[in-house]
């Protein structure tokens, strides 16, 4: 199984909220954009919330999240997974907090996209980096798998 690794961190200095997923799927790996997949609502989510709507390059979007204060990034920087279901992560590897929160002092906030970024990020960061004081929350996955929510409900989470 080969070993797959995150992107780089979507931040500037003005960051005040992190949004963390746990690792890219298939399709957002092969196309080199987080939440590539159509079928996720995170930009459908974003589009409603900062106007990073869908339809726009995918450059923009991220200069949209950048100038409403939001960072993006994966708890994990590598790991092995067949497919791309977060319940096939296996072999973790966390991606430096420390640095990155050293780098962004303005966040106060990190919110996880799905359970399974919430359990990473306290198993595999929490207690073993130096972090700031940060406050957490976990809200539901913007992931097709995550069918038991309809987007209205995600978006009002």
């Amino acid at each position: 199984m080969e070993r797959l690794r995150s992107f780089p961190p979507v931040a500037d200095h003005n960051a005040k909220i992190l949004i963390l997923g746990s690792m890219p799927g298939i399709k957002s790996l092969n196309e080199n954009e987080y939440y590539a997949h159509q079928r996720n609502d995170f930009w459908k989510i974003m589009g409603k919330l900062v106007s990073a709507h869908p339809d726009l390059p995918y450059e923009q979007r991220l200069e949209v999240l950048k100038q409403a204060g939001l960072a993006l990034w994966d708890v994990l920087q590598s790991c092995s997974r067949e497919g791309s279901l977060d319940a096939n992560i296996k072999h973790e590897q966390a991606n430096d907090f420390a640095t990155f929160f050293e780098n962004h002092p303005l966040i106060t906030h990190v919110y996880f996209n799905g359970a399974k970024a919430e359990q990473s990020f306290k198993k595999f960061v929490l207690k073993k980096q130096m972090l700031p004081e940060l406050k957490l929350h976990r809200l539901p996955s913007t992931s097709p798998a995550h069918a038991g929510m309809r987007y209205e409900e995600k978006l009002r989470e």
